[in-house]
């Protein structure tokens, strides 16, 4: 049972305190919150797809597989770039963007499958 939630005024996320529970220890949730909003659509899980098979590709490349418009979708490219899932590197005019591989791994790593998993 959570006692208090309040407000972090330098992040905006919310602090709770649980009885008898030593909170400071608690993961950046924010940061997993950011990550899972990010997947949790559709047409990105098919970008990510795309990129996990096919590797580094530009916008360009990525607009013929993919029919959105080019502002679409780099919309919902900078989404899984700022939640940490993408890398971005410039070539010329072009952004190329390729899987941050230890940023997937870690979302589907024991590690963070243990922090949602009732202890024994």
């Amino acid at each position: 049972m959570i006692t208090s939630k309040k407000v972090d005024p330098t992040t905006g996320g919310i602090q709770m305190s649980l009885p008898g529970k030593d909170t400071t220890s608690l993961p950046d949730l924010e940061t997993y919150e950011k990550k899972f909003k990010a997947l949790a659509d559709q047409k990105r899980l098919h970008l990510l797809h795309l990129l996990c098979n096919d590797g580094p590709m530009c916008v360009c490349d990525i607009a013929e597989y993919i029919h959105l418009p080019q502002s679409k979708l780099s919309y919902h490219l900078k989404i899984l770039y700022d939640a940490g899932l993408l890398d971005r590197e410039q070539r010329g005019t072009w952004n190329y963007y390729r899987i941050r591989n230890e940023a997937m791994n870690h979302l589907l790593s024991d590690e963070l499958c243990c922090l949602f998993r009732e202890k024994g």
